[in-house]
């Protein structure tokens, strides 16, 4: 089964390959109005959680958002299939970046720098631009559960240059990117179960969150640069990064709670710039807290 996925797979690649780039962007456009219209994949969840969250937009703004996302997560697949399909895209022309100092500036301390950045934009493609533009890059990366696909997404990464590091067991490895002067990427908004996580506020609500990048910074005392993507109007890429975050004081439960709420409220604020171009279909607010948990908030941060 697996060798028939992975046959299908590279002739779907192949053909997304041969495709223009504006019509590859059409033909993700049309997938996304499948995915978000027909098949509505989670399509309650996601108007729920906009609702909540954007309280002060009307009805007709969040359906907008909600076409766009869907419309965005589409073609972000049909971006990165079509670069595995041997699409010769330059990203350097494809994409635009603001900031880039401050990602040199930290890596001249020879620390090192964690990445801190979110489902937003084509993320994917964020990580293969900053390896590809020199910068020594290791992210840490989940297995998708499909081999086929997996095998394909590792090897397009690593093709690009971008080291991956499992997120099992991966402190060690992640400790020896940094002290290599890397650059170690982290995405930071997504659920987690209660015995993996610490509870900070995201959209008014608790958000059971990894405290690893609050750790893994006070450990090596390597900086947090928040570095976010979005797709410009024209189709295109903007990279923006933003100062870079010192430290948290020591690695106590208070202070790595307070660090990652100062996370967790940056990413916030980019969903609001951009809310069109978030995985409203995550259920980031899956895990709830319990009696006695501690819940940061923006005060916090």
């Amino acid at each position: 089964m697996t060798l028939i996925l992975s046959l299908i797979l590279n002739a779907i690649t192949r053909g997304l390959g041969r495709l223009s780039r504006p019509a590859a962007l059409r033909l993700g456009r049309g997938l996304g109005w499948i995915y978000g219209s027909v098949i509505r994949h989670r399509r309650s969840d996601a108007l729920a959680a906009l609702c909540r969250s954007l309280p002060d937009c009307s009805e007709t703004e969040r359906q907008r958002i909600l076409k766009a996302m869907y419309c965005n997560f589409a073609i972000n697949y049909v971006e990165i299939l079509r670069l595995a399909g041997g699409a010769d895209d330059d990203l350097g022309q494809l994409v635009t970046i603001e900031g880039e100092e401050i990602v040199q500036d930290m890596l001249r301390r020879g620390k090192g720098a964690l990445v801190l950045t979110a489902h937003l934009g084509n993320f994917d493609l964020l990580a293969m631009f900053t390896a590809q533009r020199g910068y020594p890059l290791t992210i840490i990366s989940k297995e998708i559960k499909n081999p086929a696909l997996n095998d394909l997404w590792m090897r397009l990464r690593e093709r690009y240059g971008v080291k991956i590091v499992l997120s099992h067991n991966s402190m060690r490895a992640c400790f020896k990117a940094l002290k290599g002067n890397g650059l170690l990427g982290f995405i930071l908004d997504q659920n987690r179960p209660h015995d993996q996580g610490i509870f900070v506020t995201f959209f008014g609500r608790p958000a059971c969150t990894t405290p690893g990048l609050a750790f893994i910074s006070a450990v090596t005392q390597a900086p947090v640069l928040p570095a976010f993507i979005h797709r410009t109007d024209d189709g295109r890429h903007h990279v923006r990064l933003l100062p870079a975050i010192e430290p948290p004081a020591d690695r106590g439960e208070d202070s790595l709670r307070r660090a990652t709420q100062q996370y967790t409220t940056i990413i916030e604020q980019e969903v609001h710039h951009h809310p069109d171009q978030w995985i409203w279909i995550h259920r980031r607010w899956k895990t709830r807290p319990k009696p006695g948990d501690k819940i940061a908030t923006p005060a916090d941060g």
